[in-house]
């Protein structure tokens, strides 16, 4: 029993050197080595009495391991459930000591058994009163519970049953506290506040991504510009998929993603047999003319991992095997055992999306002197004591933000003359790219088309700005020239 005193979370051995593994479908269990480390083959542990040696194993799934009276050959089938009866003893099993390993022993006396030998008894788990001794052994190893997720798993695990959460219902997490039930009684509980992680947190501020699959290869986009294959080359390009999120989604809580090659093409389900007989279709890079729901993709989160799922049910899969299966990419819905870790992907992201800065207030607005003058007499007259006070001025908004004071005025025709009743404005401008600040001019005074120029301080004729701006976020004056066809009505 002490193996499963100190755990929050075991995986269970077999003889076979396999794992006890809770099935996708959420109803099945049986063996894989590949899926060691997912979260499949974690069961939590509850115990059902403080002083009894009964435990309960609950799967990922937040179903319970489950001895069912359902025949399978000469045994009975072990399932994932979650019955309504909080004392049924189909989920209860009590570990035998057996030296360095255990054996599972139902309320029925029989032992949990993981099957080998050749199919249909393959990689079964079924529990049996007759049995070959090995194959009821098994090897205890405690796992650690991210502490993003045994909140959320705990939390899941106390209120299966109402009898249980009507006790919780009145406690504030985030707080220690201590939770006993004439039910179950756990022993380590951690309670955490963080959010529990979602699909979200693998394409957050993503730009671009690499998706590998379970044979360590990488998704390929074809030189041909239309199949997909699997790549080992993590540094290609052909490996880079730039992210687009649907946001005309029908459902909020619903990531729909597009995926891009580097050919600007689109990851695409279609719906041409990959082979004759098969039940996959093609995955291929398409540039459809308009968008359609076959390159939408909604990532489904399985563990560490991600599963692309297609709008009709289908996932993203990455066969192995012989040729001509080896390298290919398909979409389907996986129903052997053995293939179930081919539709998983780990994500890489390559590239982020950097987020602009929220806009700050501009600077306050400044009279200065040539074409920025003004005869209304509310208005301030500048004299050489207001020119040093302007300098002032100028240096304090160049220093109130990152970036430059930008002073600009808008001419009143094309001849550059500026109208006498006019202001002049201040923005701020960080960088030194011409194109960019008449962009950022364009956007201030609402025009299209315009020309950034100076004002020459020999002549006084306007000249367009064609360089970059002068280094060290010098302040600038500038004239805005708009064209006489491009201004907003």
């Amino acid at each position: 029993m002490e193996f499963f005193e100190k755990s929050v979370a075991v995986r269970l051995k077999t003889h076979h050197h396999k794992y006890l593994v809770a099935g996708d479908d959420q109803i099945t269990v049986r063996q894989s080595l590949s899926a060691a480390e997912t979260r499949r083959a974690r069961w939590l542990i509850e115990h059902v009495d403080s002083n009894s040696h009964v435990i309960r194993l609950k799967s990922c799934y937040g179903n319970y391991l489950t001895a069912s009276n359902t025949p399978f050959l000469k045994g009975k089938k072990v399932i994932q459930s979650l019955p309504e009866n909080a004392r049924d003893l189909a989920i209860e099993w009590q570990p035998v000591r057996d030296g360095f390993q255990v054996k599972l022993k139902t309320s029925s006396g029989t032992y949990l058994r993981a099957n080998g030998a050749m199919p249909p008894w393959r990689n079964t788990v079924t529990h049996d009163g007759g049995f070959t001794h090995n194959w009821i052994l098994f090897d205890v190893e405690a796992v650690e519970v991210p502490e993003d997720e045994e909140f959320v798993d705990y939390l899941a695990m106390v209120t299966s049953f109402s009898s249980v959460s009507d006790e919780i219902s009145g406690l504030e997490f985030g707080s220690p506290a201590s939770i006993h039930s004439s039910s179950f009684s756990p022993r380590t509980p951690v309670f955490s506040t963080k959010k529990k992680p979602s699909v979200m947190d693998f394409f957050r501020n993503a730009k671009a991504v690499r998706l590998k699959n379970h044979h360590h290869k990488y998704l390929y986009a074809d030189e041909d510009q239309e199949s997909v294959s699997q790549d080992r080359t993590a540094a290609s390009k052909n490996n880079r998929w730039a992210v687009e999120f649907v946001t005309d989604s029908q459902d909020d809580n619903v990531t729909i993603i597009r995926l891009k090659s580097c050919y600007n093409k689109y990851l695409t389900a279609s719906n041409q047999p990959f082979l004759l007989g098969m039940t996959g279709r093609k995955v291929l890079q398409t540039a459809p003319a308009r968008l359609d729901s076959s390159v939408e993709w909604e990532p489904v989160r399985e563990g560490g991992q991600v599963k692309l799922r297609t709008r009709y049910g289908q996932f993203l899969r990455a066969n192995g095997g012989l040729p001509p299966w080896r390298n290919s990419v398909t979409h389907d819905v996986p129903h052997r055992t053995a293939t179930q870790e081919w539709v998983l992907w780990d994500v890489d992201v390559v590239d982020i999306v950097v987020q602009s800065p929220a806009p700050r207030p501009p600077p306050p607005l400044v009279y200065h002197s040539d074409s920025f003058t003004s005869t209304d007499s509310s208005s301030p007259t500048v004299s050489s004591a207001n020119l040093q006070t302007f300098a002032v001025q100028e240096s304090s908004a160049a220093k109130m933000e990152e970036g430059r004071a930008i002073y600009y005025h808008v001419v009143s025709d094309e001849y550059g003359e500026v109208d006498e009743n006019a202001q002049g404005f201040c923005i701020n401008f960080k960088g030194n790219d011409v194109h960019e600040l008449t962009i950022k001019l364009e956007e201030e005074t609402g025009l299209r088309g315009i020309s950034v120029c100076t004002r020459s301080p020999l002549n006084g004729n306007l000249y367009p700005l064609r360089l970059q701006l002068p280094p060290n976020n010098v302040a600038m004056k500038v004239v805005v020239v708009p064209n006489s066809s491009s201004q907003d009505e």
